[in-house]
């Protein structure tokens, strides 16, 4: 999830693109095509690493159902003859990056939160702090917003929710893990701002309870059940 509350490939999504790369075909041909700088087709491909044109066409493909390569349709510079008219499909290497780490991590969304706050305080003039707790807020609404329970939408940030007993929501993992050895006071605040509008956009049904290091949680909060908007009490 990206911090318009977009959804982004889920972690198994990543790892099996990651994987595809793993035989060796598949990454000569990714590299191919990368490095060819254009778009590819399937006949140049398979000419380049000496594969037959149905192999190379179907680790393309299968590199394109994994979010490696994206593929387009042209007709060939060229092409002539019977059959001519008809387009044929070229592969270029995928402009998104395709990244995993285990647990799971959402360090892109924290750069980008942190980028946007930086320009809203530069824009407005307001303390830097207020405007990372505006920003994260507003992210965590569109998360929110963007799902139709809050188990969904801190499942699909990292977080691996764990419902308890008492119908308290425990965090599992924190999705800002590194930057928060570094700089807890900063990344704890942002994760408080975006888990407030997360919660707020999905009903408010619960509230944030701050925690310490060594409770038992990677998490800096859990929620509670309660009535509200979803604060830190």
């Amino acid at each position: 999830m990206d911090s318009e509350g977009h959804r982004n490939p889920g972690w198994r999504d990543r790892l099996r693109a990651l994987a595809s790369l793993d035989d060796e075909r598949r990454r000569a041909l990714y590299l191919h095509v990368r490095d060819a700088g254009r778009p590819v087709g399937r006949d140049e491909a398979a000419d380049a690493l000496g594969l037959s044109r149905g192999a190379a066409a179907a680790h393309l493909d299968r590199l394109v159902d994994d979010g490696v390569l994206s593929a387009s349709f042209a007709k060939r510079p060229g092409s002539g003859g019977p059959g001519s008219g008809r387009p044929s499909k070229f592969y270029s290497a995928a402009v998104g990056e395709v990244a995993a780490a285990v647990p799971e991590r959402a360090y892109d969304l924290a750069g980008e939160l942190l980028a946007a706050a930086l320009e809203r305080a530069a824009a407005t003039g307001e303390p830097v702090h207020t405007s990372l707790a505006a920003v994260g807020r507003e992210a965590g609404e569109r998360l929110g917003r963007a799902h139709a329970a809050i188990d969904e939408a801190l499942d699909a940030t990292g977080y691996s929710p764990r419902r308890l007993e008492d119908g308290a929501i425990e965090l599992g993992n924190c999705p800002f893990h590194r930057l928060s050895r570094g700089h807890r006071e900063v990344v704890c605040s942002l994760n408080t701002a975006l888990l407030t509008g997360a919660i707020a956009a999905c009903g408010g049904r619960y509230g944030l309870e701050p925690l310490e290091p060594g409770e038992g949680t990677p998490c800096c909060a859990r929620l509670v059940p309660g009535e509200g908007p979803g604060t830190q009490g």
